[in-house]
Parts: structure tokens; sequence; C-alpha cells
């Protein structure tokens, strides 16, 4: 579960010594940011040479897509605190709602990484954003689309849930296709595994925004299992 003030200069400052913090902070502030409208496709160039972007607000999804195919797949999806890789040649990056990216240039990471407190810090991201993509290439083994789509769901409230009284919110939009190219089904495939995770008391939506009905602390497990 994520907190709103959950984002990588935060976590950087309040987490490394205070004899790196003025540093941090300087680093980062003077790196560029790239505001992402809702919507709008953004290819590699849009983000210079710089070899990892950090999402400050928002959320974003990476889509990779090839001519032979008229199926495109979610490769990543990142919101607050997380670092993801620019687009790939075949891949774009979109906004779910108006987001922020900074742009850590090759410099910039480098100094970083010379100081203790940020570079573990820069680790722990990293590898919570691989054991992510882990997360979702594992997904694809079932051959069920109720099982993709239920351990979606479930991954999605883990990393970017919000507890609320009756379940787990999770707030950002996710339409029917946009969760079909995150486990690699069609839309109609899992509008029909929706409605069984709606008959069964799994999960509530209210536009494209959902409500899991399972407590906080049985998420973690259940992602697992």
């Amino acid at each position: 579960m994520q907190n709103d003030s959950d984002a990588l200069l935060c976590s950087l400052v309040d987490t490394i010594p205070a004899s790196e913090s003025g540093r941090v902070e300087a680093l980062l502030t003077g790196c560029p940011t790239i505001e992402i409208a809702a919507g709008e496709a953004y290819f590699r160039n849009s983000f210079d040479s710089a070899p990892l972007l950090v999402v400050e607000r928002g959320f974003v999804v990476l889509r990779a897509s090839f001519e032979q195919s008229s199926r495109s797949i979610v490769t990543c999806e990142a919101g607050p605190g997380r670092i993801i890789l620019p687009p790939a040649e075949e891949e774009i990056l979109s906004g779910l709602v108006e987001s922020r990216l900074t742009a850590l240039s090759p410099l910039v990471t480098g100094e970083l990484m010379a100081l203790p407190g940020a570079a573990q810090t820069l680790v722990e991201q990293l590898a919570a954003s691989l054991g992510e993509k882990q997360e979702n290439l594992s997904n694809f083994a079932s051959a069920r689309h109720i099982v993709r789509v239920r351990r979606k769901l479930l991954q999605l409230a883990r990393s970017y849930g919000r507890v609320a009284r009756d379940g787990v919110r999770i707030d950002f939009p996710v339409s029917h296709s946009l969760l079909a190219e995150m486990v690699g089904s069609s839309r109609e495939t899992v509008t029909r595994a929706f409605d069984e995770l709606q008959r069964t008391g799994f999960v509530a939506r209210s536009g494209h925004s959902y409500r899991l009905l399972v407590s906080p602390e049985s998420i973690v497990a259940a992602t697992r299992s």
C-alpha cells in the first residue's frame, strides 16, 4: 500500500543520512521534469539520453506493439516513487492520469550512486520495479484468464492500493482494455473474468476504479499464492 507522499525525492531525503540530504536534494532539484498528459504517447526521443525516469506524480504505463500484431502488451506500469527505464524502440509511454516524471541523467545517477544512503534507496526502488516485472511475467504462466485478472488486481492493490473502510481501492483508471493489455488477454475475456470476480464478491467497480473486497493483510499472501 502506498501513501500520497511516496515519491523518490521524499524517499531519498527521508531515508538517507543527514550528511547526504542537501546534496541529494540539490541533485534531484536540478534534474529536468517532464509533464505527461493523460492519454498522450511519448517515445524514446522524448527523454533525451536519460537512463532512468522517476515517477514523481500520477501513473504511467509502457506499451509494446508490433506491426504484425493488432494487440499491444503493457510491459511496465508505475506510480509515484517508482523508477523505470525510458521507452525502448518498440514501446510508447503514456499516462493514465496527468503525471510528472523526473529524468536522471547519467551524471546525476553516478553521483547518487556514489552516496551510500542514496545508492541504497535507488537499489531498493530498482529492485521493487524489477520484482513487479518478474511478477508480471509469472502471471502469464496461468492458462486461466480469471486467475491472471485476479492476480493482477491483487498486485496493483498491493503496490498502489489505498486502504478504505470496506476494502482496498485502486484509484487510478484501469479499463478492461488496459487490464487485457496487462494480462495478455482480449478485452472480452477480461470482461467475462471480471464479471465472475464481481459475482463471487472479490471486487467492486465504480467507473474505471476498483475496490478489492479483501483485507489489506491478505493481499501480500494472496499475490504469492
